[in-house]
């Protein structure tokens, strides 16, 4: 039984895809020697023929013929070979078969092991391998166990993948059986064992995606010079085109959005801005923050910082729901956007700063990081959506609203 499934192992060697012949060959001949060394003290005067197609092997035990045996395992004495073959002289060498039998049922078990051990070592080093040319590329899997912290997806030949929550958009649901799309972002080996991460965060995973829906992206017509995100809610995608034929927002947008289509449903409905690329910053600001329209924008290179003025009515345009739209697009131009309100000389406001006796300077400053940094420009926007976007207590809010229109009040009297 135990010589069945060293047989049955040694099969499953044998049907191993990307391993070449002669490596085969020498690890097969390598655990088969190790294991005669523990049983004969050397393994030097043994001949391992393994036959690859077959699915089997033999070994064949050389000893010299002599008088009076001093090394058992690489002499035979005289008397002893007569018996069997009287033709034999001294000085001569003596051939026999090792049948497996004689490696008992111990050694059978323990050239199994090791053979199964060496059988998962290659395949290890070959997934290891696979997949460290394929960081990068998007991999289409099935997911086979879902985990509160991870998801465990086999590729098409069984491999087993990790897409870790923090890879997945917020709103993805995934059940066992599912297919699932993703990017391979990284492969490290832990313990000998080749750990390959998926994720659908990351922004090589939407660049992938256009490249498989935009055949003009593919081809080199159109380049992708930057990717920003925030997974499931937006994304901005600056495209240049070198031929001007090509209208490259156009491309990848598709006859009434038949291309992006697919790639928003993928992406869990993530709203996707494509806008042309340009080397001219005060234009890329203008297109990182559309649909809002600016009306000055001044740029401080040596803080990294924009201060872009916009009409009241086009401020909450700028700055998108939840801040995504300006979070975006100063990671698209690589720097922290202001936004200003832009006031009528004609209209009378007061700027925040100067009620900074009444209301915590701290409070003033959440206020301006979302755009309103002058009394109106507060008082023009609801308190649940100051409450949202401002991130404060909505006793707070009130409180600075009771502060801001007391002064105006007292403005009318006057």
């Amino acid at each position: 039984m135990e010589g069945l499934n060293l047989i049955s192992t040694f099969a499953e060697f044998k049907e191993l895809k990307n391993i070449d012949r002669p490596t085969m060959m020498s690890v097969l001949e390598d655990v088969f020697r190790s294991q005669l060394i523990k049983m004969y003290g050397s393994a030097d005067n043994f001949d391992v023929i393994i036959n690859i197609d077959k699915g089997d092997f033999e070994i064949w035990r050389n000893r010299e013929v002599v008088e009076e045996v001093e090394d058992p395992n690489t002499q035979i004495s005289l008397k002893e070979v007569s018996k069997i073959d009287d033709s034999y002289e001294v000085g001569e060498s003596y051939t026999e078969e090792v049948k497996l039998s004689e490696f008992g049922r111990r050694g059978i078990l323990t050239l199994r092991q090791n053979l199964a051990g060496r059988i998962m070592d290659i395949e290890k080093a070959n997934v290891y391998a696979k997949y460290l040319d394929r960081v990068g590329e998007i991999l289409v899997g099935e997911v086979y166990q879902v985990w509160k912290k991870e998801v465990l997806v086999l590729d098409e030949e069984g491999n087993e993948l990790l897409l870790p929550k923090f890879e997945q958009i917020p709103s993805d649901y995934f059940r066992k059986g599912d297919t699932v799309r993703a990017v391979v972002s990284s492969v490290e080996k832990k313990n000998n064992t080749p750990i390959i991460t998926l994720s659908r965060t990351s922004p090589k995973f939407l660049e992938r995606l256009f490249e498989q829906d935009v055949p003009e992206i593919y081809d080199g017509l159109i380049t992708i010079k930057k990717i920003v995100r925030i997974p499931g809610e937006r994304a901005k995608v600056a495209v240049e085109s070198y031929d001007d034929r090509i209208d490259p927002v156009g491309a990848c947008v598709g006859v009434k959005g038949s291309r992006i289509h697919g790639i928003v449903r993928e992406l869990r409905n993530e709203n996707i801005d494509i806008i042309n690329w340009t080397t001219n910053p005060q234009l890329l600001i203008q297109r990182a923050l559309s649909p809002a329209k600016i009306s000055s924008i001044k740029i401080n290179e040596e803080d990294k910082r924009v201060g872009v003025y916009l009409k009241p009515n086009e401020v909450s345009l700028a700055i998108g729901k939840g801040g995504s739209n300006i979070k975006l697009a100063g990671m698209l131009i690589g720097y922290e956007i202001d936004v200003f309100r832009e006031v009528d000389e004609d209209e009378e406001d007061v700027m925040l700063d100067e009620f900074n006796d009444e209301i915590d300077q701290w409070i003033i400053d959440s206020l301006k990081q979302i755009g309103c940094d002058t009394a109106k420009s507060v008082l023009a926007i609801p308190i649940p959506e100051l409450v949202r976007r401002a991130d404060l207590e909505e006793e707070t809010v009130a409180e600075v609203i009771r502060i801001l229109r007391a002064e105006f009040e007292n403005d009318t009297k006057e």
